[in-house]
């Protein structure tokens, strides 16, 4: 069924954000193929979580040029326009961790979780699955955004020039957590709660008293506003993706960062720039499309298969996965079988540990000023802890805190804001005007290369007739477990009793569990009332799989190039964590991103201005519009970085507002795209705005002169009219040659010196004129520019190129009276100038005539 043209009404919404934002895959593949000026997509982004809108949306803005079509394939549907807490309590929630079987004895198989959480692999553990919807994953997330240490990228593991250009000064690590907002912190809204609980910890990491806490001196300045006063403390602070607005002291509105506002304004930045026309969108969204297969031949992918049919991929196309790491991993899996790092594909597969302790602390035990109403703290401790044979792991503690709100109150949509994490806002419920409710969540980095985690595929077919994903982990808690994650995660959960400890000062306080207080005296551990074990989330909880297509130099250890780019397949790339070759214990999100920045510069790197020599000047240099405008009808398009014109109902005139020097030489290349295809190029006249006239696209034929771009010598089929011809004039010397077949490009050279007029199509000479009108074709001087422009048809496309123009000396031109030219002489001798081709609707008439 075609895709419905208008936004759908359903029992209580008109569809305005999903028709006005995505487009059918119908439309999608029309788009290429029914019009001679149609190209095909030649990225094609399959996913549109987090990474592959992060990625559609960069290579957009990237492409100055628009040499690029971007395809974005995603399995759900349009779901939020942005963050789910952005939104108040809506109601959407991060579904727990299952397994299919689980799902099935339940009845719940194959039905959405929450709207549009689904599972689509069996596993050894439990996992709550994928968000299928636009945007993905980002509109749940916890926000949590600290850079990776420079630890935690080996260069033994990780090619140098990745760890490089992430890394570097204002580099990509940087530059990603100033996509999310999370280069400036928080702090100064978060209130004299926050304050309190920070100073304290600073403190306590000082003395030693948290276990494996990185001194802060060793750790980089995160926050480029930090107080110059407190860079040391203000490395507690959490970073996190969000903007930051008070709403009164210690109550900030905080607004989290996903990803589809982004995609959002891309996409309708092309629906605008393309004036609505699918053939010239350049970003296309199309969601309800699920990707079950590529087709390969001689290295490459060829195509796409979907459920809703195939999608070709040309021969200068690429295809970028960005399905999350698992679904990336099986459809590898999949679709490379035979290739030689077939093998590779889905070994190295990592998660994080993750363990959460919440404490309630007294109001007794926090300073006394502290005002009485909601309050929330975010801190961030970075950890380590060195292995007996010399390795180290990397963890960090994610601290959350809220209370002191008056009694009474209903502070439920504030915690729902106001709480990074979506799946804790439960465990704050209990805070009130006499206590501080405390989360410390720890994650916990994962070695690379335990054999026994991996991701195979299983034998069952899923709702698509395609083999599902079989996801096992080596829990370090069971035999096949790594002891050296075991005992990283011992020491993470040591420093989160630690900090609360810390916290909660010389007072006793509590700790929470399934709904109980525990009572834990003032400076005893929380681990005598509740062991680490039971603290602990299962391995596939985290939602931070990663390393199963792994980058490197090697291709005999790695599956992607530094690029993301499979060894085996030269046209394919990987976007996320699954390229990962270590995971560290920073969430991925600001990594990931950042190297979906770097795959985007690789994609499109920096467009090169066009720069002609021989003494020539660029007029477009490919795509900077500012000394082009139209007037008139139609409009202007880059199109891989020449100028296209877009026709309208009435002539139009796109024109240079450079002047041209008084004799010149003008070079540049046009394509048509149907044999009947039209335009000209005008020389030599006035500002068009400037002499009144209704329609200004008419000046130049009554105060220069048109080349002609037409190879049918329309209306008349005259020689005057056609291609190389100055347009009506009878006096011309022609030697007609045809122009290349639509679709090819030409070259004009024009050269205007005195009143002379030579033009060459393709290097060959095809007319020259000698003006004798006063009136017309007037020279440049300072006080009266002249000008060049192209002529836009109703119902004719064009494109130029490689614009350029040079100026010559003055040169004594004999006057001389050309002859009429042949079989268009009487039909040209009774052109009256100005009456070349007037519209029918509009004539050329100055106002008020």
């Amino acid at each position: 069924m075609p895709t419905a043209a208008t936004p759908q009404v359903t029992d209580f919404t008109r569809d305005v954000l999903g028709r006005y934002v995505c487009n059918g895959l119908d439309e999608a593949l029309r788009s290429t193929r029914d019009r001679p000026d149609a190209r095909p997509f030649d990225v094609i982004v399959l996913g549109g979580g987090t990474f592959g809108l992060a990625l559609a949306q960069e290579l957009f803005f990237r492409d100055a040029e628009h040499r690029h079509r971007i395809l974005v394939l995603e399995a759900g549907p349009m779901l939020l326009p942005e963050h789910v807490q952005n939104l108040s309590l809506l109601g959407l929630e991060i579904p727990g961790a299952t397994s299919i079987a689980e799902l099935r004895a339940r009845g719940l198989d194959g039905a959405p979780r929450g709207e549009v959480w689904g599972l689509p692999w069996h596993s050894n553990v439990e996992f709550p699955g994928l968000a299928y919807c636009v945007g993905g994953r980002s509109l749940f997330w916890d926000g949590w955004s600290p850079e990776p240490l420079p630890a935690e990228l080996p260069e033994d593991r990780w090619p140098p020039e990745v760890v490089d250009d992430l890394t570097r000064q204002g580099g990509d690590l940087r530059r990603a957590a100033e996509l999310i907002g999370a280069t400036r912190t928080a702090a100064p809204v978060l209130g004299p709660l926050h304050h309190a609980l920070r100073q304290r910890l600073y403190e306590a990491i000082g003395a030693g008293q948290v276990t494996g806490a990185v001194p802060l001196s060793e750790l980089p300045l995160a926050f480029e506003d930090a107080p110059a006063t407190d860079l040391d403390v203000s490395k507690l602070d959490a970073p996190l993706a969000v903007q930051t607005h008070p709403a009164g002291t210690g109550f900030p509105t905080l607004h989290k960062f996903s990803v589809v506002p982004l995609a959002i304004r891309a996409l309708r930045a092309a629906q605008l720039e393309s004036g609505g026309d699918d053939a010239k969108k350049r970003l296309m969204l199309v969601p309800r499309c699920h990707v079950t297969q590529l087709v390969t031949a001689n290295g490459r992918v060829v195509g796409v298969r979907t459920n809703q049919g195939d999608v070709p991929v040309p021969p200068d196309g690429v295809v970028v996965l960005a399905l999350g790491t698992i679904e990336n991993t099986r459809l590898a899996l999949l679709s490379f079988e035979g290739t030689p790092a077939h093998e590779r594909i889905g070994r190295n597969l990592m998660a994080h540990l993750r363990s959460n302790l919440t404490v309630r602390i007294p109001r007794e035990a926090l300073p006394e000023a502290l005002p009485d109403q909601l309050q929330t703290s975010a801190l961030i401790v970075r950890g380590r802890h060195v292995h007996d044979d010399g390795r180290v792991g990397h963890f960090q503690l994610q601290i959350t805190a809220a209370g002191l709100r008056p009694n009474g109150r209903d502070a439920e949509p504030e915690l729902f804001t106001r709480i990074p994490d979506l799946d804790l806002v439960d465990r704050f419920r209990s805070a009130d005007d006499s206590h501080v409710v405390i989360t410390i969540r720890g994650i916990g980095e994962m070695e690379p290369d335990n054999p026994e985690s991996r991701i195979t595929l299983d034998a069952e077919r899923d709702e698509y007739g395609v083999r599902r994903a079989f996801v096992r982990f080596a829990d370090p808690r069971q035999p096949d477990g790594s002891a050296r994650d075991l005992a990283l995660w011992h020491a993470m959960d040591r420093a989160a009793d630690d900090v609360a400890r810390v916290l909660a000062g010389d007072h006793d306080y509590e700790v929470l569990f399934d709904g109980r207080a525990l009572p834990v005296p003032a400076g005893h551990p929380p681990s005598e009332v509740l062991p680490f074990e039971r603290r602990r989330d299962p391995i596939g909880s985290t939602h931070h799989e990663a390393g199963t297509l792994r980058m490197g130099t090697d291709p005999a250890t790695s599956v992607t190039d530094p690029d993301g780019c499979f060894h085996d397949i030269a046209n394919v790339y990987v976007v996320g964590p699954a390229v990962f070759p270590t995971i560290g214990a920073a969430n991925p999100i600001v990594t990931g991103l950042a190297l979906t920045r770097r795959l985007a510069r690789h994609l499109v790197p920096e467009a090169v201005p066009y720069m002609p020599g021989g003494g020539f000047r660029p007029l477009f240099d490919g795509s900077d519009t500012t000394d082009w405008t139209v007037v008139g009808a139609g409009r202007l398009l880059v199109v891989d970085g020449a100028l296209e014109t877009v026709p309208g109902d009435d002539l139009g005139l796109l024109w240079c507002r450079v002047p041209t020097p008084p004799d010149f030489v003008l070079r540049f290349e046009w394509r048509r795209f149907r044999e009947e295809d039209r335009s000209g190029v005008f020389l030599r006249f006035p500002d068009p705005e400037s002499l009144g006239y209704e329609n200004p696209a008419y000046v130049p034929m009554d105060f220069g002169f048109e080349v002609c771009i037409d190879e049918i010598g329309a209306p008349d089929g005259s020689i005057v009219r056609r291609t190389g011809a100055i347009n009506g004039e009878p006096k011309q010397e022609r030697t007609p040659v045809a122009a290349r077949p639509p679709g090819l490009w030409n070259e004009f050279e024009i050269r205007v010196e005195g009143q002379e007029y030579t033009v060459l199509l393709n290097g060959e000479r095809v007319t020259r004129f000698v003006n004798s009108d006063p009136a017309r074709g007037l020279p440049t001087t300072p006080e009266k520019p002249t000008f060049i422009g192209f002529a836009v048809h109703p119902g004719s496309r064009l494109a130029f190129r490689n614009i350029r123009i040079r100026a010559v000396e003055p040169a004594a031109v004999p006057e001389r009276v050309l002859a009429n030219v042949g079989e268009g002489a009487e039909e040209g001798a009774g052109v009256a100038r100005g009456e070349r081709w007037r519209s029918a609707r509009t004539r050329t008439r100055r106002k008020g005539e």
